[in-house]
């Protein structure tokens, strides 16, 4: 269900290694799901210091507003400017053209704070 490749938190964002040693972070299908239509994504901007599990932005759906938290602490080395004009994307390509950040990692060692693919379906599971 949930791409295998993939680390997630327990706040429902997610983050992939790159090639080139960034992690590339979004929110997860389930989140958007939940969320419903996204009309606004509040995003830090380039340069920025996230801390892993500190709020960095906030996303705006039809429902409600929901925070957004870093699943990974960096320096932001590129924001997906195409949110901005076309906020559905993290509705419609949540894991693909919906990411939210690219980050220079602080520390590997801290993609073991989060779940992989299977502890995450179980998070799902005992959540639904």
């Amino acid at each position: 269900m949930n791409p295998k490749e993939l680390r997630y938190s327990k706040e429902h964002e997610w983050v992939r290694m790159e090639k080139d040693g960034t992690a590339t972070i979004g929110i997860t299908h389930y989140a958007q799901e939940q969320l419903g239509d996204v009309v606004y994504v509040d995003l830090p901007e380039k340069g920025k210091a996230l801390i892993q599990f500190k709020k960095f932005g906030e996303i705006e759906s039809v429902k409600a507003v929901s925070d957004l938290f870093a699943p990974v602490s960096g320096e932001i080395a590129a924001v997906n400017a195409g949110l901005k004009e076309t906020p559905e994307l993290v509705n419609t390509d949540p894991y693909g053209k919906g990411w939210m950040l690219k980050v220079k990692l602080r520390d590997k060692v801290e993609l073991n704070n989060l779940m992989d693919s299977q502890a995450y379906d179980l998070l799902l599971q005992e959540t639904a």
